[in-house]
């Protein structure tokens, strides 16, 4: 009985043999956080605290803020000549393109970083 209770018998689960699953690529986390900042902050009145929340709150890096910055420069100019759909598609085009070029040589813990 004390096998069971404490998961110390065999039975179901991964084996020592399952891949490990693959982690979301740095670039990717990047451009999918920017994207749903970008929108979160778009979709808000111009001139409110749309989160009310610091950089890190919002799960970003001092690098990745500094991208949401630009990329809201330029889709709010978007959104004015454009209209909304328009500076969100921007966002998303642009988050991914300087999330690419931020991590093309690596993160902190490896490539040129080390």
């Amino acid at each position: 009985m004390a096998a069971v209770l404490l998961g110390c018998g065999g039975g179901v689960g991964p084996s020592a043999d399952a891949p490990t699953p693959a982690g979301t690529p740095p670039q990717r986390l990047c451009a999918d956080l920017i994207t749903h900042w970008a929108g979160v902050i778009l979709d808000a009145a111009d001139g409110t605290d749309a989160v009310g929340l610091d950089y890190q709150a919002m799960g970003l890096s001092g690098d990745q803020y500094e991208i949401l910055r630009a990329v809201l420069d330029g889709a709010r100019a978007v959104r004015r000549d454009e209209g909304a759909p328009a500076a969100r598609a921007f966002g998303a085009r642009e988050a991914v393109r300087r999330c690419a070029e931020r991590y093309r040589s690596g993160t902190p813990t490896d490539g040129p970083w080390r």
